[in-house]
């Protein structure tokens, strides 16, 4: 992941200052990490650790629902203005110009687990240290979520298929959540000439059919 830095860079969004966003990125990991909140870095940032760079104008942290409001506290305690905007998914802070979304529930009904934190990875994004969602999670998270305004999920996905080294096992363990959204992304990763193992594929279907 040599290339870390230089993809996140691309990936901040021109209308927020990179210093400020980036520093907002440490000020909260450092917050949640003195909190003892369980944390990983999921989104665009994320996306662009692991695959394609892209513009992102907000820092998403995943964290447990019970961790929610603790984690948020602890933001507001480290100069972040707080907001409980969603009690059944998110929370958001706010601070010079950088937006937080504390997620704690994905669609599809996933949460942050203990499988989960101990395959997640510490990377460097732009100098600053902190703890990302695995890339299968990442992989299976974006199947799901995609749809028509948001059809930069699938080519998030792509691009971490074409960029790590996946733990294919791993990942089918993942899938049920959305089994059908993440074979119909495999099979258009395959046919778009991404190395996904034939294996994986039949296994995954045959969970499905049968």
């Amino acid at each position: 992941m040599g290339d870390d830095a230089d993809a996140v860079s691309r990936a901040v969004d021109d209308r927020v200052d990179e210093q400020a966003f980036l520093d907002a990125l440490e000020i909260a990991v450092s917050a949640l990490e003195r909190a003892d909140v369980p944390y990983m870095v999921i989104g665009g940032l994320a996306s662009a650790v692991y695959g394609r760079p892209r513009w992102t104008h907000d820092i998403d942290l995943f964290v447990k629902p019970e961790d929610a409001r603790r984690a948020l506290h602890a933001l507001a305690d480290a100069g972040f203005v707080t907001e409980e905007t969603n009690p059944h998914w998110i929370f958001k802070a706010w601070r010079d110009g950088a937006v937080i979304d504390l997620i704690f529930c994905v669609k599809g009904d996933i949460y942050v687990d203990e499988e989960m934190l101990s395959r997640s990875r510490v990377a460097e994004i732009k100098g600053r240290r902190a703890r990302v969602l695995p890339p299968e999670d990442l992989v299976v998270i974006k199947a799901i979520v995609h749809d028509e305004p948001s059809a930069r999920h699938w080519h998030d996905a792509l691009g971490v298929i074409a960029g790590t080294e996946l733990d294919w096992e791993y990942l089918l363990r993942r899938a049920p959540r959305g089994a059908r959204r993440v074979l119909s992304l495999l099979l258009y990763a395959q046919a778009s000439d991404l190395v996904v193992p034939e294996g994986a594929i039949r296994d995954l279907f045959a969970t499905i059919y049968g």
